[in-house]
């Protein structure tokens, strides 16, 4: 168990922090199988340097593409203020990158 209750799942020999990551990532799986999706990709990381320091790194949960776009995923139960300023600092440091969160 984990300290917000959420309970480690495998998939595909994958460890997902939680359950609800781990059915977003059946759904994503089905939608690229179905090629609504392309370039799935696992814990995509963001770097965030402010003036030449590295102040953190953002993992997300999911990227992937529809079209042309790239979509940035994070499946949330808990919105953590660390959370929420990293999102922020990746919005803003990344042009054209929002993160959407899903449920």
């Amino acid at each position: 168990m984990t300290k917000y209750s959420a309970i480690p799942t495998f998939i595909d020999g994958i460890r997902f922090a939680s359950k609800a990551e781990a059915r977003r990532y059946s759904e994503l799986k089905i939608l690229e199988r179905a090629e609504k999706i392309t370039h799935l990709e696992l814990q995509p990381k963001f770097t965030c340097i402010v003036n030449g320091t590295k102040v953190c790194t953002y993992i997300a949960d999911f990227a992937y593409f529809t079209d042309k776009t790239r979509v940035i995923e994070d499946v949330k139960g808990v919105k953590t203020p660390v959370y929420k300023l990293k999102k922020k600092l990746v919005e803003a440091l990344c042009p054209g990158v929002t993160i959407t969160e899903v449920s």
